[in-house]
């Protein structure tokens, strides 16, 4: 079981989404790896980042299918994004929170000057209780 914590002396961070702390109350913690918009075919990522997001939900969908988990079981995400500004933010960050359907894990965003192929914008890690 998860249980997010939010105290008043931190930012209110549920209205936009997330939780400021989450406490695992027991269980396996799954860590995936980062997970970029990359397909196991070899076909290119796509060049604009809301896409790019939709490539990597699919991919985080699938490892938690593999974990027989939901999106519920997500204790964190750390979001790395490339140049992170507000613009990105406002295509990407939509497409997460429909992903996580309410669950409101944990969650950091990172601006980074680049990840491991010059075509990649995002990177997502979480960690999943199982």
């Amino acid at each position: 079981m998860i249980s997010r914590v939010n105290p008043e002396v931190l930012p209110d961070s549920t209205s936009i989404g997330y939780s400021q702390i989450s406490v695992v109350e027991s269980g396996r913690i799954a860590y995936v790896s980062g997970q970029v918009a990359s397909r196991g075919n070899g076909e290119p990522a796509p060049d604009n980042i809301a896409e790019q997001t939709r490539w990597v939900v699919a991919n985080l969908a699938g490892a938690l299918e593999a974990l027989n988990a939901g999106t519920e079981d997500i204790v964190w995400l750390r979001i790395y994004v490339v140049d992170l500004d507000e613009e990105k933010m406002s295509e990407s960050f939509p497409i997460l929170l429909e992903f996580l359907n309410g669950s409101q894990p944990s969650l950091t965003g990172i601006g980074v000057s680049a990840l491991a192929a010059s075509d990649l914008m995002l990177e997502v890690e979480m960690a999943v209780q199982v």
